[in-house]
């Protein structure tokens, strides 16, 4: 059974969604003030974690960079009414899987789940090499040249997709509804953010990420 762990200061909302994810199969934990529920996030293990921005005692966007910085691997979604764009962008930074925006259904937050559920990996351990890169697909890690390098879920994820689909030109649209999910109507400039960490992080590495310009980017892999 999938653990789901809600943290949310109003009662009516946090006990609604509680009762509605376990009425669909969920074991479900909840935490009223931020402090609390970063004290379960980093004693349990959970699948999913529902994150409200506005909390009592540590804020939700400081919850999950703390997550995250303690390489916690759980989906983080941000449930919030801030609907700007720059908040939508700020959440992403630090984080978080996925932005919902209150007032939402039952059914909209179950199928947001579910599609991430969808793609967690195996627990089974599958190593992929490329060049002077391993990737362990189980274990959400990479080395380069035998070193862990520190990615964040987000810039593994988005990783994995470009090699997955190597020397073929991904467009930044593709890119943002595959890896965040997220029918993003605003600035794509999410991506060309991860794409520039991810160059810094594995400039060593046996591949290119490419530009094309006003399209995408493709991974190409150098030759000996």
């Amino acid at each position: 059974m999938s653990k789901v762990l809600i943290i949310e200061d109003e009662e009516s909302i946090r006990r609604l969604m509680r009762y509605d994810l376990q009425s669909v199969g969920y074991e479900v934990d909840s935490a009223s003030d931020g402090e609390a529920g970063l004290e379960l996030a980093l004693s349990n293990t959970y699948e999913v974690i529902l994150i409200d921005w506005m909390l009592p005692k540590k804020d939700g966007l400081s919850i999950i960079r703390d997550l995250r910085s303690n390489k916690i691997k759980s989906i983080l979604i941000m449930i919030t009414a801030k609907d700007e764009e720059a908040d939508i962008l700020e959440s992403f930074e630090a984080g978080a899987d996925d932005y919902i925006i209150k007032p939402f259904s039952p059914r909209q937050l179950q199928a947001r789940i579910k599609a991430h559920m969808r793609r967690l990996p195996s627990t089974t351990s599958t190593i992929l090499k490329l060049g002077n890169l391993s990737i362990d697909r189980g274990l959400y890690e990479v080395f380069l040249d035998d070193e862990l390098v520190s990615l964040t879920k987000k810039e593994y994820e988005l990783f994995l997709y470009l090699i997955e689909n190597k020397n073929h030109v991904l467009s930044r649209e593709q890119i943002l509804n595959e890896i965040w999910n997220f029918d993003y109507d605003g600035d794509t400039r999410i991506v060309d953010v991860h794409i520039f960490k991810l160059r810094n992080k594995l400039e060593s590495s046996s591949f290119t990420i490419d530009s094309i310009r006003g399209i995408g980017y493709v991974l190409k892999i150098c030759a000996d």
